[in-house]
């Protein structure tokens, strides 16, 4: 049975989505006009971060469409982490928010994620020990819960994929790219005067 947090994790995710929207709407950067090279930097490393969250998740969907908690997954990205896709998504958040071309934005972002996922990771790892018992026990001793470690990463030779399911997880790992096309749809409306900043932050 999913707990609350898990229930509603995604209703929460989004709510919190408007919040920051809101405030990268109200605010412009402080390196746009006195360190453009420092704001580059920033959007490049904001860029390479969502690329490789982007990759990752959907390299952890293509081992979870159609078997998530039919069965524990232990190959391919979770043989080196136990929640690869949060790891994939904290490097997203952390891309989107340098892609602010701020150092404010992806250290809120990191902070309101540390807050707030592990409460679900440790109600979903509740749930995965009721339902595989000793096998998960045995997994949770050897793959740490999220930090990879590379050195003991498994991979089948051949693999089943539900498609459809797959399809699916896709469009959802897209939505980090989306939010970087949105973030400079914002900051073309800025430039043109479409949109006011109240605040300019670091």
């Amino acid at each position: 049975m999913l707990s609350y947090i898990e229930k509603y994790r995604i209703l929460i995710s989004r709510i919190a989505a408007g919040f920051v929207l809101f405030f990268i709407v109200t605010t412009q950067s402080y390196w746009e006009t006195d360190n453009e090279m420092f704001g580059f930097i920033l959007l490049f490393t904001g860029i390479v971060l969502v690329g490789i969250a982007s990759l990752g998740r959907m390299w952890c969907s293509l081992y979870i469409a159609g078997y998530k908690d039919q069965q524990l997954i232990t190959k391919g990205p979770y043989s080196i982490c136990r929640n690869p896709l949060y790891f994939f998504s904290m490097l997203g958040v952390l891309g989107i928010g340098f892609c602010t071309e701020t150092l404010i934005f992806p250290g809120l972002f990191v902070l309101l994620f540390a807050c707030y996922y592990p409460f679900v990771i440790k109600s979903e790892e509740k749930r995965l020990q009721s339902r595989f018992g000793s096998v998960f026990e045995i997994y949770t001793r050897n793959v740490p819960a999220f930090f990879p470690n590379i050195s003991i990463f498994e991979e089948p030779e051949t693999y089943k994929v539900n498609p459809g399911v797959y399809r699916i997880h896709i469009f959802s790992a897209l939505w980090f790219v989306w939010s970087v096309g949105i973030l400079e749809v914002i900051e073309g409306f800025r430039k043109t005067g479409v949109i006011d900043a109240l605040w300019t932050i670091y």
